[in-house]
């Protein structure tokens, strides 16, 4: 962009913003240079922060009409380099716009802004005997809007669903200034489904302004289980074993040894030290039901080689229970300078192989890996240790990664659950997807952003990057990918 231009577009941009609302001084645009994958990092030309969706229309129109690339940005805790700037254009970051616009009990509905905190609809709600299901391990941090971007899920995905499973509506703003209202508070829309296609887009579509979410009324009891499991794949039998038995818990989280330990020395959640795994159980409805499958679910896991159940029923009991699996990430952030958070997705009976092939991974490549992950829907999050002041070593941890995705195609799963491709998973991208189905993908993308201005170069790779890196049909030859022959 040239100088003089580049001037011209900033002038317009600070009339059209609050002063404070725009930021040009590269020390003070230094939190915004990466989002979660802090590995990744690029100084962006400039960054606005708008107030509401007037400014937010200003800014697109003026950097459209100068051919600026345009970052949506919410809290910046994504972990796949989804909200990773480019060094021409600006990050529009829409923290500031956090207001709880309406909560209507009588539809157990939400209408929020993007910058609405996750935990913070469920807090507003609490008063009215709901709650907001979705619940992120980021969840006091990450917001509404990237909530939308990734359709993230939490611990309570499994009976509840994802984000996609729990949006009515959102309001956005295409690159080319066009307002989208999508969905609403009715249970079904007519037409295509264009509300699930906006969760999970990456902020590559439009950029979403507000969203209307499902409330669920609080259930009436909870219980808690925590299972610790001599081995892994006796954890991994015992999953298998609650779904196929016909229950569906509120959550079903797995975490190894190494995870284990980290968060009780975190956070002192009381949990077993020398497991090799703990699972964490949640159910909820009705107490008279609750015994009877509560009953089923100590016996699975007693047939499947639990060492020790305990069941939790008081909520500061289970609270506690919960914060080492809310906590596991930070308290794998004490034990390691680095660690590298991965996020695939398999079916659940590959569980035990999948887990065997990352141990294997770990020691082939000398790094540790501590396993935290939502079991019950198959959705991993492998946190590889390293120290990136060792010359090489990111390197070979982005190496191992990337293995570890696409073992997780190989096992009929995905590259990604929740934390979106972003940057991160490109080359991954094109071990699952052939030539047409990305082809697919691009003419999707343009017809919402011809000009390819909005958050470019991100979860779709190009065909010629895939040809160098293998792993896809490409003009009539079948290219192997690296690595996945030894399965």
């Amino acid at each position: 962009m040239r100088a003089m231009y580049r001037s011209e577009i900033l002038r317009k941009l600070r009339l059209a913003l609050p002063e404070h609302c725009v930021i040009s001084d590269p020390a003070r645009m230094k939190p915004y240079e990466t989002d979660g994958l802090t590995a990744l990092k690029q100084t962006p030309w400039l960054v606005v922060l708008p107030e509401n969706e007037a400014q937010v229309e200003a800014v697109v129109r003026i950097c459209h009409a100068g051919q600026v690339p345009v970052v949506p940005r919410g809290a910046g805790t994504g972990l796949s380099g989804g909200a990773r700037p480019v060094s021409d254009g600006v990050v529009l970051g829409l923290s500031r716009m956090k207001k709880v616009l309406d909560i209507d009990v009588a539809n157990c509905t939400a209408r929020v802004e993007p910058g609405v905190r996750n935990i913070v609809i469920s807090q507003q709600a609490a008063r009215h005997g709901l709650y907001y299901a979705p619940d992120p391990s980021s969840q006091i941090a990450c917001s509404i809007g990237g909530n939308v971007a990734e359709n993230s899920g939490g611990v309570h995905c499994l009976k509840y669903g994802l984000t996609v499973n729990n949006v009515l509506g959102v309001r956005a703003l295409t690159m080319r200034g066009e307002w989208l209202n999508i969905g609403g508070q009715a249970l079904d829309q007519d037409g295509y489904d264009l509300l699930s296609l906006m969760c999970g887009s990456e902020g590559m579509l439009a950029i979403v302004t507000e969203v209307t979410v499902r409330l669920l009324p609080d259930p009436p009891a909870r219980r808690l289980l925590q299972a610790a499991f001599s081995d892994v794949a006796s954890a991994a039998a015992s999953v298998a074993g609650i779904i196929s038995a016909g229950i569906i818990p509120a959550g079903l989280e797995m975490m190894d040894r190494l995870a284990i330990q980290a968060a009780e020395d975190f956070v002192h959640a009381g949990y077993p030290r020398d497991a090799a795994a703990i699972l964490l159980c949640e159910i909820d409805g009705v107490e008279t039901a609750l015994a009877e499958d509560e009953q089923m679910i100590r016996s699975i896991m007693r047939e499947c080689g639990a060492t020790d159940v305990r069941t939790a029923v008081d909520a500061a009991e289970q609270a506690n229970m919960w914060k080492g699996r809310k906590a596991a990430f930070p308290a794998v952030g004490r034990i390691s300078p680095d660690y590298y958070c991965m996020d695939g997705t398999i079916p659940r009976r590959h569980l035990a192989q999948v887990l065997a092939e990352i141990n294997r991974l770990s020691e082939e490549y000398g790094l540790s890996v501590a396993n935290v992950f939502h079991a019950g829907d198959g959705n991993l999050h492998p946190l590889i240790l390293y120290d990136a002041n060792k010359p090489g070593e990111l390197a070979r941890t982005e190496e191992m990664g990337g293995r570890i995705l696409e073992c997780c195609v190989v096992f009929g799963g995905t590259v990604t659950g929740e934390h979106g491709v972003g940057v991160e998973k490109l080359n991954q991208m094109c071990a699952q997807f052939s030539a047409h189905e990305l082809q697919q993908f691009e003419r999707l993308k343009e017809a919402f952003d011809p000009d390819r201005l909005l958050n470019p170069g991100k979860a779709i790779p190009t065909l010629t990057r895939c040809a160098e890196v293998g792993g896809m049909h490409v003009h009539g030859a079948d290219i192997p990918f690296k690595h996945l022959d030894r399965f």
